[in-house]
């Protein structure tokens, strides 16, 4: 993983002390909230319903056990023994005093991580497969080229005050682990004619006009792909609405604009931006690149796998994949116990994958899209005590990609924004199929959860997905089918009128029933949605 250099530490340093002082002032009312804002936004801090929210950046979502426990200790030291893993690979703490919250990120800062461009309208944290630089299926490691993204897009001059918020995904793999095809720009690393290169999607993303992504370019070199995505900011940072904040992303650009317009000027500022020599020389290139180097991994001959505790056996088949590695399985912890609140993690449960990761992962964990934690070089050997010490901590649902296993932003329970609650549906649900046999009966069926229209839950891309709304002062969940996030992207269509807190519950219950009794062999849920189409789920469930 990334290590940093003299230069990234006094820039996190400096902006940590910077940081203090605008702190002490707002605290000495020399500074009024709305001056304060900007300032506080651009630290990752967020006033929400009943604290402070502070979130802090995991670069494409890797880290390692010294940063996992020093999580753990602000989770115990300043907030209330936990925190909250985002879809966008960070953490969250939701009870967070203004008055420590530079001392918290001069502890961060202490063990190379910040909370900078986690807000505010830049380049957000870079996002990438959680399995990288692990996957069998992958043609290169994706976080090299995150890591050469979040360096150029960190305090970049032209970008710092983009129109809005800005995502960025890098992948190398066909099978999309990242919903990268739902980002602003989504990258696709890929070989053509022994070339490494990477496929180009800009567009994408959710909110209140959700978008999948348009292909603007088929190939660009490795070599030039940091100046084709500089040459994609720039086209948007010079015609992005700043007028109106909700037709202010890059998504809404490509609809007024088109995507061969869009393509056209693009391809005519790559010219000019490739002139600069903006792509890093080889031994820069050659630095990063050393940074992720695979782990001393073991060679001897691996006996088989031995399987006779059943429930080990299901968590095998359902919680791990393989591995580029002979020998290997890449691990993904889920954080959606039954009655759970998902990627909620307790100081104690961090502390213990900070150890797991130590012993058994070459000191490297991975945060998902999804809000679990991937522990991605396991070897087959380890994999049972593994599953034992996950199993005593609470960690070691076998529940990877079930119904069970769901996205959910953190509502009305404490988001400023949100109009309905997310967690309490979201525990209802889990509990209503708590049975792992009934969650394995079902297969694939990922369901998301948002309490606003921002999408931070993403329900758009849910197989099944919920919204949650104010109706005349009373909050109403609204139930949409047939999304994905994955490279068989596609958006979730509403069903028609929405239902009360229980009745959403009994919908969805509702809806993998008339699955069951119309899908055929082999069918996921999304896959027997596509095929039968709406209506039969309508007539379900409003007769």
């Amino acid at each position: 993983m990334y290590k940093y250099d003299q230069y990234d530490q006094q820039i996190v340093d400096a902006r940590v002390e910077e940081f203090r002082d605008q702190v002490k002032r707002r605290l000495a009312g020399q500074i009024t909230e709305d001056q304060f804002k900007p300032l506080r936004l651009m630290n990752g801090l967020y006033l929400q319903l009943h604290a402070y929210m502070l979130r802090v950046a995991v670069p494409y979502g890797t880290l390692d056990s010294r940063q996992m426990r020093m999580l753990a200790h602000i989770a115990r030291k300043y907030d209330r023994g936990y925190g909250h893993f985002t879809t966008r690979q960070n953490i969250q703490y939701n009870w967070i005093k203004l008055d420590q919250a530079p001392d918290i990120l001069a502890e961060l800062a202490t063990v190379e991580m910040h909370a900078i461009q986690t807000s505010g309208n830049c380049i957000r944290n870079i996002s990438s497969d959680q399995y990288a630089g692990a996957a069998a299926d992958e043609v290169a490691d994706p976080r090299i080229w995150a890591e050469l993204l979040r360096q150029w897009s960190t305090f970049h001059p032209e970008f710092s005050y983009l129109p809005r918020k800005f995502k960025i995904a890098v992948i190398a793999a066909e099978e999309d682990r990242a919903a990268m095809r739902l980002h602003d720009i989504g990258i696709q690393l890929l070989e053509r004619d022994g070339v490494l290169g990477g496929k180009i999607f800009v567009g994408g993303g959710m909110g209140r006009t959700p978008m999948i992504s348009h292909e603007i370019r088929d190939f660009v070199t490795a070599d030039d792909l940091l100046s084709y995505v500089e040459a994609c900011l720039r086209v948007y940072n010079r015609y992005g609405r700043r007028d109106n904040i909700y037709k202010a992303r890059i998504k809404i650009l490509l609809h007024e604009i088109g995507p061969d317009e869009y393509r056209r000027q693009v391809e005519e500022e790559f010219v000019s931006v490739k002139a600069l020599g903006l792509d890093p020389p080889k031994a820069e290139f050659d630095r990063i690149t050393a940074m992720f180097a695979p782990p001393a991994f073991r060679t001897a001959a691996v006996a088989a796998l031995d399987r006779s505790d059943p429930d080990f056996a299901v968590w095998i088949d359902q919680n791990t994949a393989a591995h580029k590695q002979r020998g290997y399985m890449i691990v993904t912890v889920s954080l959606k116990p039954a009655g759970g609140i998902p990627g909620d993690a307790s100081a104690e449960q961090i502390d213990v994958l900070a150890d797991l990761a130590e012993r058994y992962s070459f000191d490297e964990l991975r945060v998902t899209h999804a809000q679990n934690i991937v522990l991605p070089h396991v070897h087959q050997a380890d994999l049972y005590d593994l599953w034992k010490a996950l199993d005593a901590t609470g960690l070691a649902p076998a529940n990877l990609d079930l119904i069970s296993d769901i996205i959910a932003c953190p509502g009305l329970d404490y988001c400023s924004l949100a109009n309905a609650r997310s967690i309490p549906v979201a525990q209802k649900i889990t509990e209503r199929f708590a049975s792992p046999e009934r969650q394995r009966d079902l297969g694939e069926l990922k369901l998301k959860i948002s309490g606003c229209i921002n999408a931070c839950g993403h329900h758009h891309a849910g197989h099944i997905g919920i919204l949650g709304v104010d109706k005349k002062g009373t909050e109403n969940y609204q139930l949409s089918l047939g999304g994905s996030g994955a490279e068989d992207v596609s958006l979730a269509k509403i069903t028609g009128p929405g239902f009360d807190e229980d009745g959403i519950v009994d919908a969805v219950e509702t809806v993998t029933n008339v699955y069951l009794e119309r899908r055929e062999d082999g069918e996921r849920f999304l896959d027997t949605y596509r095929r039968v189409g709406m209506e039969p789920f309508k007539e379900a469930l409003y007769g």
